[in-house]
């Protein structure tokens, strides 16, 4: 039977057994034997059913309930606000009250959201699995491409050169459409495509990259060169991605004009629930046996195997899960903004994910949805006033919360009001 890993890699000290960090050398600790039950003869085994006075210790933890009372009026408060409310003030109400909400602040809502599922992708492997990926752009960029090539067959001969072939192709004497174009004109097919083109590069890279057993800062720095190595790929007008320009002009999705208000509002709804969805599926997840052996591959890996459990295919699984949450809200993302190029798979833009979660605080899962609406906000209002100096307050940021924050928005404010919950239940029981 294997115990709990969470449990079990802390429940050997390094102080006593030096050896625990290699398992290959640690040394078996012994157990204590059971306490007696009152009146028990010490050494018989209690019969079936019978309680002994103490919990075993190989004996999982009732897992918690996935949201209390407040999470769920907070989720309910959030759906209402998305689904109801923002499309209300936006269609209904007329264009010079005070309470319209303008279609540009739904497209950047909606641009948010999908941010803060990046945000989310990061925070369940760098701040549960403790592995920080500078790279996780290339997913939601491929994400992306792939919603942005069905929307550039979506304009069909409407295009400038009136052609069947996207613009670009024209332009560069194409006679026909590449193979990997070949299922860009379904939806269903692109929507799979969304899916599982970043969920295989992710798969192929993650299983040679823990199985090599590369950590830290190495693995970081070949995130970051992959990704830079695929956006020099698709900057090459052969690929047939549209070279510097990218995809952009698009008209229809599903047959309908992609410039609408309807059309905005329902990819700002889909967005939101989406990110919600996320939200919740991941706090599931990171509450269930899945992340309590992630947060054992964060704190001690050698001693989780020391326990019986294989790193790899939990640190693999949740690699591929994050990749499908980026590559989904770049299939989002497309839509709204209207144009996808290889500037998408920027270092920099990986490096922003990054902040977002730290900013927001790791492994809380709601602190990065926090950071990426905080920082992109701040991004969206400096950048029209001065926006030489955006990257230099995004660096400053990260420094700062590095050494002053390390927890994030959600540490700081937990500290405060844990601190005032605990002053008021010691005032009650004093």
């Amino acid at each position: 039977m294997r115990a709990d890993p969470a449990a079990l890699a802390m429940s050997l000290p390094s102080s006593t057994n030096p050896a625990a960090h290699d398992p290959a050398t640690a040394l078996p600790v012994a157990e204590a034997p059971p306490v007696a039950a009152s009146g028990a003869t010490p050494g018989a085994i209690p019969p079936s059913g019978a309680s002994t006075g103490s919990a075993s210790p190989l004996q999982l933890p009732q897992r918690p309930a996935l949201l209390g009372r407040a999470g769920w009026l907070a989720v309910l408060a959030a759906m209402t606000v998305a689904c109801a409310l923002l499309p209300a003030l936006n269609l209904l109400v007329p264009a010079d009250h005070p309470l319209h909400v303008d279609g540009y602040w739904i497209s950047l809502l909606g641009k948010f959201c999908c941010y803060a599922m990046c945000a989310l992708a990061m925070d369940l492997i760098w701040g549960f699995a403790g592995i920080l990926s500078l790279g996780h752009g290339l997913y939601f960029a491929l994400g992306g491409y792939a919603m942005g090539m069905y929307l550039m067959r979506q304009i069909g001969t409407d295009g400038q050169y009136r052609s069947a072939l996207p613009d670009f192709m024209v332009f560069l004497d194409w006679k026909e459409l590449p193979w990997h174009w070949a299922l860009s004109d379904s939806f269903l097919a692109t929507m799979l495509l969304v899916l599982l083109v970043p969920g295989g590069i992710a798969f192929v890279f993650g299983f040679f990259a823990f199985r090599s057993r590369i950590k830290g800062v190495y693995f970081s720095i070949i995130t970051q060169a992959m990704t830079y190595a695929a956006m020099l790929l698709f900057f090459r007008n052969e690929t047939g991605f549209g070279g510097n320009n990218g995809f952009t002009d698009f008209k229809r999705l599903l047959g309908l004009s992609i410039t609408t208000p309807g059309m905005r509002m329902t990819l700002f709804v889909l967005s939101a629930v989406a990110l919600i969805g996320c939200y919740l599926g991941l706090r599931w997840l990171t509450r269930a046996k899945f992340g309590r052996v992630l947060s054992a591959v964060r704190d001690a890996e050698s001693r989780l195997m020391f326990c019986g459990y294989s790193p790899l295919p939990y640190k693999l699984a949740a690699w591929v899960l994050s990749a499908l949450i980026c590559g989904l809200a770049g299939a989002l993302y497309v839509p709204q903004v209207g144009i996808i190029n290889p500037g998408e798979m920027s270092v920099a833009n990986s490096i922003e994910i990054a902040v977002w979660a730290a900013v927001g605080g790791r492994g809380t899962l709601a602190g990065p949805i926090a950071g990426a609406f905080a920082v992109n906000g701040a991004k969206s209002w400096l950048t029209q006033f001065a926006p030489e100096y955006w990257l230099y307050l995004l660096g400053a940021l990260f420094v700062a919360v590095t050494l002053f924050m390390p927890d994030g928005i959600a540490g700081l404010l937990k500290r405060k009001f844990g601190a005032k919950s605990a002053g008021k239940t010691g005032e009650a029981t004093a």
